[in-house]
């Protein structure tokens, strides 16, 4: 008999988990409740407040569609480009805001996080091939 991991099942449950994050991260903070903290954010790129309100609903629909890549593509490159992603948008919080790392659920808790089930997907992806 085939064990868990041999089956996938820590495959799927890292892509789950990456993908639910991303997609409520996009959904939620950017377009069905505008998070002041996220244009804010934006707001230090993108000094018109229009614009970064726009920016950050063009950002939440780009974090749903790239979640839902994660989901349905099963190829190395996609969890390195995620961890990519995720290391600039720590950097970004980093320089602009930093006191965010001093909050419950910090940035760094989560991002760190969603790194450590990238590396897992990559780890089992090249034992599947093996």
């Amino acid at each position: 008999m085939k064990s868990f991991s041999e089956q996938g099942g820590v495959m799927l449950f890292s892509r789950i988990a990456l993908a639910f994050s991303w997609i409520y991260q996009g959904a939620v903070p950017k377009l069905v409740c505008r998070s002041a903290g996220e244009t804010e954010l934006l707001g230090h790129v993108i000094p018109v407040y229009q614009w970064a309100c726009m920016a950050v609903s063009w950002m939440g629909a780009g974090e749903i569609v790239f979640g839902l890549l994660l989901l349905a593509v099963r190829r190395i490159w996609i969890f390195h480009l995620n961890i990519a992603v995720l290391v600039f948008l720590l950097i970004f919080v980093l320089l602009f805001e930093p006191q965010l790392f001093t909050e419950p659920f910090n940035p760094l808790t989560l991002n760190v996080a969603l790194i450590a089930l990238s590396l897992i997907a990559i780890a089992e992806l090249k034992k599947m091939k093996n």
